[in-house]
């Protein structure tokens, strides 16, 4: 039983990586279930068993490149008072650079920087929930702003300077964080 798990598992990830490799290379409306099986191995039946269609694979794909809760470290680096999120941000965009640079490039699916932004939201949200006493409608107002300009640098990496080290991109990023909105957000999760 375990063994079959381990199969259906395989297959579904050979449909992914097959269908990521035509992605990387050709628009989504262009992609076909066909080019998908052939490149795979499978039939078009196995397909359907897995994926409505070539939407749904970009779907999972997507929701995989999500970063959760746990992936998300403390805030605040008590050693240094910097804000670790953007290492953090930086060190997921390192792990899933693969995915983000075409999802959030000029051939991606533009519903995903908001997708991105929202699971951070929500995420960075909720831990400070639970430090009570928080104005929801500022913090939100607050993340909205950071998390835009730490996607919109991140997309303007992709497509001005794909070669700036990762290094100059948290600098960069830390640099223009250092606004009083975020030391009040800084301040608001000590």
């Amino acid at each position: 039983m375990h063994k079959q798990a381990e199969i259906t598992e395989q297959t579904r990830q050979n449909f992914i990586e097959a269908f990521w490799s035509i992605y990387t290379t050709k628009r989504i409306d262009k992609i076909t279930v066909k080019e998908i099986t052939n490149k795979a191995g499978y039939n078009r039946g196995t397909f359907y068993e897995y994926f409505q269609d070539v939407y749904e694979v970009l779907e999972v794909i997507e929701d995989r490149s999500l970063p959760t809760l746990d992936e998300l470290p403390q805030f605040i680096d008590v050693n240094t008072k910097s804000p670790i999120f953007i290492n953090s941000f930086m060190e997921l965009y390192q792990e899933k650079y693969k995915y983000y640079n075409y999802l959030l490039g000029d051939h991606g699916d533009p519903a995903f920087q908001r997708k991105l932004k929202n699971s951070l939201k929500s995420s960075i949200i909720r831990a400070l929930e639970i430090k009570g006493n928080i104005d929801l409608v500022e913090i939100d107002f607050m993340l909205e702003y950071i998390l835009s300009g730490m996607i919109g640098i991140l997309i303007y990496v992709f497509q001005q300077m794909p070669n700036l080290p990762e290094e100059k991109i948290v600098a960069l990023q830390y640099t223009l964080m250092q606004d009083d909105m975020v030391k009040k957000l800084l301040k608001m999760m000590k």
